[in-house]
């Protein structure tokens, strides 16, 4: 009778436990892995939302940066930490869905170890060249590549990124045939487009942004569905000529599976609080970013749209990662 009431007491006790650990995260400081270098658009976006999300939970919310791998280094380490919610991971769309597409030997599964959390923002690509290059849109660019089959060199920030993917589905749709040249990085990237060692790159526009303005650099086209707001008065790739063209990047937050559903739901709640911020949305806008705060269900499903999209243009790139 005496062993019948402990087991009752221990089943209950494990049925308030869940809740009761919830209710009262956080209770020491949390770490976000930021899978990229410091001071790129990954870095940027990671430091805005911990600073609110150290408002918000009541704890402090740091970044540590884990680059390499195009950013799987970051993410096996979240995916590898306790299920706990003291571990965040901002993953990008290009982590969940090109990296398995494009790496040989993955150590980890990515869109099985890590959950979902919250999207937070999303970024177009600009179609960017040297401004000694003659073309002056789309179709110029496209038929200057025609001419010349093989010969005209675009950069961009590695093999399988998604500055890269926009080139690769880029030359898939329109037929062209350029030489693409992948740097460690989008920083290395445009300084040699600057310096007229490449002709032309698709870029986060954040990074962009500041010489365009300038007029360092030449802007064509932006690579969203609908034009972007940092620069309203380019033309999508579709609008100037690319039917079905659609490409870009997007950031949300993740956590490794296993984590209850009550810390998952709290840190959802604090990270579109975050997101809506006027702080955090001045920031942001002003950069170049989108805000897309939503749900775990939405964010899982944006990856699955994403592999769709992705693994046949990785496939046909023949872009590869030993």
């Amino acid at each position: 009778m005496h062993l019948c009431n402990r087991l009752v007491a221990l089943l209950f006790a494990l049925a308030v436990a869940a809740p009761v650990a919830a209710q009262n995260f956080p209770t020491k400081p949390i770490k976000l892995i930021c899978p990229f270098p410091p001071a790129g658009s990954v870095d940027i976006a990671s430091r805005a939302i911990a600073h609110e999300l150290t408002k918000g939970l009541g704890q402090p919310v740091t970044v540590e940066n884990r680059p390499g791998a195009g950013g799987n280094i970051g993410a096996e380490a979240a995916a590898k930490s306790p299920p706990d919610g003291y571990t965040l991971f901002m993953s990008t769309s290009g982590i969940q869905a090109i990296n398995p597409a494009l790496y040989a030997k993955m150590t980890f599964d990515q869109n099985r170890e890590l959950v979902s959390v919250a999207p937070l923002v999303s970024l177009s690509n600009v179609l960017v060249l040297h401004p000694s290059v003659k073309a002056n849109s789309v179709k110029e660019v496209i038929a200057m590549a025609k001419a010349q089959p093989g010969k005209i060199p675009y950069a961009s920030s590695g093999n399988g990124t998604s500055i890269h993917m926009s080139g690769a589905m880029f030359t898939q749709l329109t037929g062209i045939d350029m030489i693409h040249i992948p740097y460690k990085g989008s920083g290395p990237a445009v300084t040699d487009l600057l310096a007229g060692q490449v002709s032309m790159m698709f870029d986060n526009i954040p990074s962009a942004l500041p010489y365009i303005k300038s007029g360092k650099l030449k802007a064509l086209a932006t690579t969203g569905a609908k034009r972007d707001p940092a620069l309203p008065d380019l033309p999508t790739i579709a609008e100037a000529g690319v039917p079905g063209y659609e490409s870009g990047v997007w950031f949300g937050v993740m956590v490794p599976a296993g984590t209850p559903k009550d810390i998952i739901a709290r840190l959802n709640a604090e990270t579109v609080k975050g997101a809506k911020s006027p702080e955090f949305v001045k920031r942001m806008t002003d950069l170049g970013y989108n805000i897309i705060p939503g749900t775990p269900e939405q964010m899982s499903d944006m990856i699955k749209v994403e592999i769709t999209r992705w693994t046949p243009i990785v496939k046909a790139s023949g872009a590869k990662v030993d």
